[in-house]
């Protein structure tokens, strides 16, 4: 049974930063594209970063320079270091996974930024 499990998030002030991570069971973790969403209330969910497994990275131009997408395949992690955080960035962040037609959801975590 596949699980991806976020952690990390909380209210952060604006100007802060938080790391997410994303731990993943019972899939094989290295050979799958990873990636970080987010849905803000009463928006369509979006990509925010993703990696695959080359270590390719690609970024939403909203968080280019401030946000950093890395994984560690020995502990099966996938990370978020986000840095000068804005009140725009308040939303359920999701870990996704996808290899083919496998694509798999964690549950979510809440970031707030605010004063």
């Amino acid at each position: 049974q596949v699980q991806l499990v976020e952690s990390g998030g909380g209210l952060v002030q604006p100007g802060g930063s938080l790391r997410l991570s994303c731990a993943a069971s019972g899939m094989a973790f290295s050979i799958y594209t990873m990636a970080w969403y987010r849905q803000a209330p009463g928006k369509e969910r979006e990509v925010v970063a993703t990696i695959t497994p080359s270590v390719s990275t690609n970024y939403a131009d909203s968080v280019k320079g401030r946000f950093t997408i890395s994984r560690d395949n020995a502990k099966k992690t996938l990370y978020l270091q986000m840095n000068s955080l804005k009140p725009e960035d308040t939303a359920v962040y999701y870990c996704n996974g996808h290899y083919y037609v496998a694509n798999y959801w964690g549950q979510g975590v809440q970031v707030t930024v605010s004063s």
